[in-house]
C-alpha cells in the first residue's frame, strides 16, 4: 500500500509542476482584472470559460455571481465534499509595479483571491488528468466552489447557502486555503475549533440638536456625545465580556461634519465587533445598542444603530481539521506543516463551517521572489509564485486522499 501510495504521490507531484505555468497565466489575468464584491461578472465568465474547456459541468449565478463546479470520480455517490476558492478584490490602489499589475484604478487583488482562484482551477486539471490516469484508484463527487463577495457583508458565502448552492449535492465537509504572507513558501499551517473571530459592523448614528460651538449650553453636543460612547463602549471589553473569550470593539470611521465653531446636528461612528463565542456574540451586539443608547440619552441626544448582520467565527472541525493535515504531512513532510495562529481577523468561510464539517487553512506565499511585499489588504501585496506547487498541490492531494478513503 505504502509502495503505491509513494508512486501516487511522485505522479501528483508530476502534474503539480506541470501545471505551474497555466496556474501563472490564470493569476496573472485574474491580477490585472480585479473586480470588487458583488460585482464580479467578468471573474465569474473567465472561470466559465475554463471549466468549460476542460469538460467539466457548473451551475453559475448562484448568490449573485458565484459557481459551483462538479467532478464525478468511479462510484460518483461513494462520498462528496466540497473545495472553496473566493473571487473578489478590494478598494485599494495597486503599488506593485508588477507587469500584470490591476488595469482597474482604485481595484487590487491586495487578499490573494486571485491566488485561491487560479490554484482552484489547477487542481481540476491535475484531478483530471489523476482520473484519466488511475479510474480505478477514485470514488465519489468534489465540488468546486468559486465564491463571490468575501470581503462584504452579508457574505457571498451566506448568499450561496441561502441560494441552495448546495440543494443537489451536500458535502460532508468543505475546505477552504487562504495566502498567508506570513508564511514561507512550501509551508502550511492549520488549527482546530475557533480559528477566526466572528465580525459585525457598528454603524451608529449620534443625533441631538446642533449650533455654535460657542454657546454650549444651548446645544446637544453631538461630537462629545460621540466621543463618549467610543469610550464607553470600550466597557463591553473590559468589563463585560468573560476574560477567557476573546472580544475586540474598534472604530475606524468618526464624522463630525460641522466646523470649529460649529457643532453638527448629527455625528456618525463605524466600527466593528469581533467575538469567538456565537452566544456572548448576540448577547454583546445587544449590549453595544443598550450602551451607546444610554450614554447618547445622558448627553440629551439619541443614537441609533443599522441592523448588524456580519459573520460568524470560522470553526475548524477537528476530526476534519486533522485528516487534512495528516494529507497535508504525507505530500509536504511534516517540516512544512504547521500551528495556525488565532486571529480576531474573520472570513466568510465561517458561514461554511458553522452549517458543515469543515476546516481552513493558510498555505505561505513568501518567498525570494516577494521578500519586501506588503501584507494583506496594502497596496504592495504580492506572493511568490512558487506558492502555487503548495497551493495546487497540498489541497489537491487532500481531495485526491480523500478520494480514497
Amino acid at each position: 500500500m505504502k509502495q503505491n501510495l509513494d508512486f501516487l504521490n511522485d505522479f501528483f507531484h508530476k502534474q503539480v509542476s506541470e501545471v505551474q505555468d497555466y496556474v501563472c497565466a490564470i493569476y496573472h489575468e485574474l491580477h490585472a482584472h480585479p473586480e470588487i464584491s458583488f460585482h464580479e461578472k467578468e471573474t465569474a465568465s473567465r472561470i466559465c470559460r475554463e471549466l468549460t474547456a476542460m469538460g467539466v459541468p457548473f451551475r453559475k449565478d448562484i448568490g449573485g455571481d458565484g459557481i459551483l463546479a462538479r467532478v464525478t470520480f468511479g462510484n460518483a455517490s461513494a462520498r462528496c465534499f466540497a473545495l472553496r476558492a473566493d473571487m473578489d478584490a478590494l478598494p485599494i490602489q495597486e503599488e506593485t509595479g508588477l507587469p500584470f499589475a490591476s488595469q482597474t484604478p482604485g481595484l487590487m487583488h491586495a487578499c490573494g483571491h486571485d491566488s485561491h482562484m487560479a490554484s482552484l482551477l489547477g487542481i481540476i486539471r491535475v484531478l483530471l488528468s489523476v482520473r484519466n490516469h488511475f479510474p480505478e484508484r477514485l470514488n465519489g463527487t468534489v465540488l468546486f466552489i468559486f465564491q463571490p463577495g468575501e470581503e462584504q457583508d452579508p457574505g457571498g458565502a451566506s448568499l450561496m447557502l441561502d441560494d441552495g448552492v448546495f440543494d443537489r449535492l451536500q458535502p460532508e465537509f468543505i475546505v477552504g486555503q487562504h495566502s498567508s504572507p506570513d508564511h514561507r513558501v512550501g509551508d502550511v499551517v492549520f488549527g482546530e475549533g475557533q480559528v477566526m473571530s466572528s465580525a459585525d459592523e457598528l454603524h451608529l448614528t449620534v443625533s441631538g440638536k446642533g449650533g455654535h460651538g460657542a454657546r454650549p449650553h444651548l446645544v446637544n453636543d453631538t461630537v462629545l456625545c460621540a466621543a463618549q460612547i467610543i469610550v464607553s463602549l470600550q466597557q463591553v471589553v473590559s468589563r463585560l465580556s468573560n476574560p477567557f473569550s476573546p472580544t475586540v470593539v474598534s472604530f475606524g470611521r468618526f464624522i463630525a461634519d460641522g466646523y470649529t465653531n460649529i457643532i453638527p446636528d448629527e455625528v456618525h461612528l463605524s466600527g466593528t465587533l469581533r467575538t469567538t463565542d456565537e452566544q456572548w456574540r448576540k448577547q454583546a451586539r445587544e449590549t453595544v445598542l443598550r450602551i451607546a443608547q444610554k450614554t447618547a440619552e445622558a448627553y440629551g441626544c439619541s443614537c441609533t444603530m443599522k441592523k448588524m448582520n456580519g459573520y460568524p467565527a470560522v470553526f475548524n472541525n477537528p476530526d476534519v481539521t486533522r485528516r487534512m493535515r495528516g494529507f497535508a504531512e504525507e505530500y509536504l513532510g511534516v517540516a512544512h506543516v504547521g500551528e495556525m495562529a488565532r486571529k480576531m481577523t474573520s472570513e466568510d468561510f465561517g458561514f461554511f463551517s458553522q452549517a458543515y464539517p469543515s476546516t481552513f487553512f493558510r498555505f505561505g506565499v513568501l518567498g525570494n521572489a516577494n521578500p519586501t511585499c506588503g501584507g494583506q489588504h496594502t497596496a504592495t501585496f504580492l506572493i511568490d509564485e512558487e506558492a502555487f506547487l503548495t497551493s495546487v498541490g497540498a489541497m489537491g492531494w487532500m481531495a485526491l486522499r480523500s478520494l480514497m478513503e
